[in-house]
């Protein structure tokens, strides 16, 4: 994995709205789907309870991907998997730290009306919550976030197939800290 610090804000050519408020964050080049969960354990090593953790990318980017690295690095259990038919699932934690709830959006038209429904904000505090899909439909559940978005590198497919561009941008107070996300890649390719 390789990682560039991440100054500038995004261009909406590069995949991303930027997120008022948001913090320096990294972007990563991922090139493989066992890099892709490595790099889920390294953010899941950065996450506590009340994190909400937005997943944004195209289909088969490999959200779930990242997200299964997530809950092994938090150390939940059961096999984490897209929760796309049924909308969300929790993980509890087979070690005392938080659940993961692992929340698939794409088939929500609405915004946080329509995810009320689904008790996210009482979840939210003692809980991991996960959001693919979520840009535009779960921001107001909290202040502080992480934005992650995932995508396919451009250039000959056959070679570049499973390399992804993961850009990762903390969002409020919580990830204001200089250096907070600074070596997320390193960590995740050790």
């Amino acid at each position: 994995m390789e990682e560039v610090p991440l100054e500038a804000p995004l261009s909406p050519a590069q995949g991303s709205r930027d997120p008022e408020g948001a913090a320096a964050g990294a972007r990563i080049t991922v090139d493989s789907p066992e890099a892709m969960q490595a790099l889920g354990r390294s953010i899941a090593g950065l996450l506590r309870p009340g994190d909400l953790v937005l997943l944004t990318g195209e289909l088969g980017a490999g959200k779930t991907t990242l997200t299964r690295g997530l809950g092994e690095g938090l150390g939940v259990r059961g096999a984490v998997t897209s929760p796309t038919f049924v909308i969300a699932r929790v993980h509890p934690s087979v070690r005392g730290g938080p659940a993961l709830v692992h929340v698939d959006a794409y088939r929500l038209g609405g915004g946080l009306d329509e995810m009320e429904d689904l008790d996210l904000d009482v979840s939210l505090p003692e809980s991991v919550v996960v959001v693919e899909w979520g840009d535009g439909k779960v921001e107001d559940l909290s202040e502080d976030r992480l934005h992650v978005v995932i995508a396919r590198a451009v250039g000959h497919e056959e070679v570049l197939d499973d390399v992804r561009e993961v850009t990762v941008r903390g969002v409020g107070e919580r990830w204001a800290s200089p250096g907070l996300l600074a070596g997320l890649g390193a960590v995740a390719a050790g």
